[in-house]
């Protein structure tokens, strides 16, 4: 299948068939002539979009670059339709990737178990005697009582 173009004056035209190339696809590729051509966008008839990329130069506007722009529409176009074709094909796994991401509870790293067991010895030891409330703390006769003892 080739893709029929028209070279004129600056510019190259294309006309695309919406049941070959999805909307998206065309936009994708032509979006990314926007630095190097002016972009002209129609609806020629329903289900067609036509594209005419116009150099933004008339230096660079011979016979030759013009079809090597024409090619390179071409394949960007192609490369955009893969794209698309993969992205809708794999719609599912990702949705549902994002899904597990977002509302599955987080599987507890052998990092966390280190850390919460780092600070439950912590816990457990208290030489300063912090965790022992004031009223309930021996004094210091019931100290020497028993070492004494």
């Amino acid at each position: 299948m080739n893709l029929d173009y028209a070279l004129d004056e600056r510019q190259v035209s294309f006309v695309l068939s919406e049941d070959i190339y999805p909307r998206d696809a065309i936009y994708g590729a032509a979006y990314l002539f926007v630095d190097r051509c002016y972009l002209f966008l129609s609806r020629p008839a329903d289900r067609e979009v036509g594209v005419r990329l116009r150099l933004k130069t008339a230096q660079e506007a011979s016979e030759e670059a013009l079809e090597a722009l024409a090619g390179e529409f071409a394949n960007e176009l192609l490369n955009q339709v893969l794209r698309f074709r993969v992205g809708e094909s794999t719609r599912r796994i990702r949705e549902y990737t994002m899904a597990r991401a977002f509302f599955s509870q987080p599987a507890r790293t052998s990092i966390d178990a280190l850390l919460a067991e780092l600070d439950a010895e912590d816990m457990e030891e208290d030489p300063l005697e912090i965790s022992v409330p004031w009223d309930s703390a021996p004094t210091a006769e019931q100290k020497e009582g028993a070492d004494g003892a």
